[in-house]
C-alpha cells in the first residue's frame, strides 16, 4: 500500500505493497475496461471517483466534524466559564489570559510527536486516545481552585488534545484528492463556528444550574461539555476506518481511485519523499507556520474575551450574550463553506498549481486587520458586535483554502511532519494572542489599546501569502 497511508493496524491486516505494485496505471486499468472507447473509460472512471467521494463524504466528514467541535469547545469553553469563575477564584485579567494560553504552548510541544506516533499506530486507534484523554482533563476543570491549578490543568490538557487537528487534516489528505480538499476540510472545519454556536446557546442553561449539588454555573459548564468527547472517542475507535484500504463500505474499485487520486498530485510542489527532514528543512512550512501564529494569536485574542466584550457593551445577560456569539459564528459558518467550495472550483480549473489559493486567503487576511482596528476604536455596543462579526467571518472563511496548501507541499511521513510542524508554530500565537489582552486589559482598564495592537500581526501574515504566491509564480516560470 502506498506509504503515505500507512495507517493500517497491526491485527488482522495483511502488508500492502505501493501503488505501483498493486495498482500499475494511476487510470482505471485498461484490463478492467475491455473494449470500450477512451470516453467509456473515462466516465467509468469519474463514475467511480462520485461514488467513493460520496461515500467518504457521509461516512467520515460528519464523525470528524462532531469530534472537532467537541475539542474546540474545551478548549474556548473557559471563554463563557469566566464570567463566572473569574470573580469566584479571585482570577485576574493577566491569570486567566496566561492560563487561557497555556494550553496552547504544551500543544505546541507534543504536536509533531503527536502526529508521528498517529501516523505509527493508526488514526482511530491514535484519534481515540486523543478525545478520551482531553475529555476526562476537560471535566477535571471543575476542580479547579488556584491560579497554578488553573495553569496545571490548561497545560495538560493541551497534551492531552496535541496533534487532534494536523492529524485530521493529514487523514483526510488520504481521503481526498487535492481539487476537493479545501470543501472536505471546510466540511468538518465548520464545526468550529457551529460548536460556538451551541456553547453560547447553552452557556445560560447551564449557568441556571449554579448550585444544584454542591456545583457553580461554571463547574457545570465543564462538567457537561467535557461529557461528548469520552462518548466519540469510543465511538472513534469502532466506527472510523484507519484508511481507503481499511474501509468495508468502499469497493475494490473504489479504493483503486482513492489511492491513485491522492498518490499523483499534479499540484504537489515538493518531493515525493517521505522522510521527516524534507519536511522539517523546507522553508514554505515555515513561512505557513508563521502565517498560522499571527492568524491564530488574533483569533484567540478575541475568541477568549469575546463574551466579556459583548456583555460590556450591551450589558445584557449572559444568556442573551450567548445569543449574539452564537448568531454570529452561524455567519462565520456560511462564509467558511462558500470560500471552499469557490476556491476548490478554482482549483478544478487550475490543477497543476496553489497559485489561486492564496487569493482566497489573502483578502480575509486583511479584513481581520480591519475588524480589530474598528473594534479597538470603539466599545459602543453596535461597533463592537459588528467588529466581532467582521473577524468571525473572515477567520472562518480563509480556513479551507488555508488548511488545503500544506497537502501540496509534501506526503506520507512528511507530510504529517510537515501539517503538524505548521500547526506546532501556529499554537504558540494562541499562547501569545490570550495573554497580550489579558495583561493590556490589567493595565489599562479595558481591551480596547490590545485590539489595536492586534490589527498588525495579519498584516505581518498578508506579507507572508504574498511572498509565497510569488514563490509559486516563480516555480511556474522556471
Amino acid at each position: 500500500m502506498l506509504s503515505s497511508l500507512h495507517y493500517a493496524p497491526k491485527n488482522n491486516c495483511t502488508r500492502h505493497h505501493s501503488v505501483s505494485d498493486e495498482f500499475p496505471t494511476v487510470t482505471t486499468p485498461q484490463s478492467a475496461i475491455i473494449d470500450e472507447s477512451p470516453e467509456d473509460t473515462e466516465a467509468a472512471s469519474q463514475a467511480i471517483g462520485r461514488s467513493a467521494m460520496r461515500k467518504a463524504t457521509l461516512r467520515l466528514i460528519p464523525l470528524i466534524a462532531l469530534g472537532y467541535g467537541a475539542a474546540f469547545m474545551d478548549r474556548v469553553n473557559i471563554s463563557f466559564a469566566a464570567l463566572q469563575m473569574n470573580r469566584d477564584l479571585h482570577f485576574s485579567a493577566t491569570v486567566y489570559g496566561f492560563g487561557a494560553g497555556l494550553f496552547f504552548l504544551s500543544y505546541a510541544a507534543c504536536e509533531i510527536p503527536s502526529n508521528l506516533l498517529l501516523y505509527r499506530f493508526g488514526a482511530r486507534r491514535w484519534l481515540s486516545r486523543i478525545m478520551v484523554t482531553w475529555g476526562l482533563l476537560a471535566m477535571g476543570m471543575l476542580f479547579v481552585r488556584t491560579p497554578w491549578q488553573f495553569y496545571t490543568m490548561r497545560f495538560l490538557l493541551g497534551m492531552a488534545e496535541a496533534g487532534f487537528f494536523p492529524g485530521i487534516i493529514f487523514y483526510l489528505m488520504q481521503w481526498f484528492p487535492p481539487h476537493l480538499r479545501a470543501r472536505a476540510i471546510s466540511r468538518f472545519y465548520i464545526s468550529l463556528p457551529l460548536s460556538s454556536v451551541f456553547m453560547g446557546s447553552i452557556a445560560g442553561a447551564l449557568f441556571h444550574l449554579d448550585g444544584h449539588l454542591g456545583l457553580r454555573g461554571w463547574q457545570w459548564l465543564f462538567l457537561v461539555e467535557g461529557l461528548p468527547a469520552l462518548l466519540l472517542g469510543v465511538v472513534f475507535f469502532f466506527c472510523l476506518p484507519d484508511g481507503p484500504a481499511q474501509a468495508p463500505w468502499l469497493t475494490a474499485a473504489e479504493r483503486r481511485w482513492i489511492i491513485d487520486s491522492v498518490h499523483n498530485d499534479p499540484s504537489l510542489t515538493g518531493p515525493r519523499s517521505h522522510s521527516l527532514s524534507a519536511a522539517l528543512s523546507d522553508s514554505r512550512v515555515w513561512q505557513i507556520g508563521l502565517f498560522q501564529m499571527f492568524m491564530l494569536a488574533s483569533s484567540y485574542a478575541y475568541t477568549f474575551v469575546a463574551p466579556d466584550m459583548v456583555q460590556r457593551a450591551t450589558h445584557l445577560n449572559t444568556t442573551r450574550v450567548g445569543f449574539i456569539i452564537a448568531a454570529l459564528n452561524i455567519l462565520g459558518a456560511a462564509a467558511m463553506l462558500c470560500n471552499a467550495a469557490y476556491s476548490d472550483r478554482i482549483q478544478r480549473r487550475t490543477p497543476n498549481t496553489t497559485y489561486a489559493r492564496y487569493l482566497h486567503i489573502i483578502p480575509w487576511a486583511l479584513l481581520i486587520s480591519i475588524g480589530f482596528l474598528a473594534c479597538g476604536l470603539s466599545a459602543a455596543s453596535l461597533p463592537t458586535v459588528t467588529s466581532l462579526g467582521l473577524l468571525i467571518i473572515a477567520y472562518n472563511a480563509m480556513q479551507g483554502p488555508l488548511w488545503s496548501l500544506p497537502g501540496s507541499f509534501f506526503q506520507g511521513r512528511s507530510a504529517a511532519a510537515g501539517i503538524a510542524t505548521v500547526n506546532m508554530i501556529g499554537m504558540v500565537g494562541g499562547f501569545l494572542g490570550p495573554y497580550a489582552m489579558g495583561v493590556a486589559r490589567d493595565l489599562t482598564g479595558d481591551y480596547q489599546r490590545g485590539l489595536l495592537l492586534m490589527s498588525l500581526p495579519m498584516l505581518f501574515g498578508v506579507g507572508i501569502m504574498f511572498h509565497l504566491r510569488a514563490g509559486v509564480r516563480s516555480r511556474q516560470h522556471a
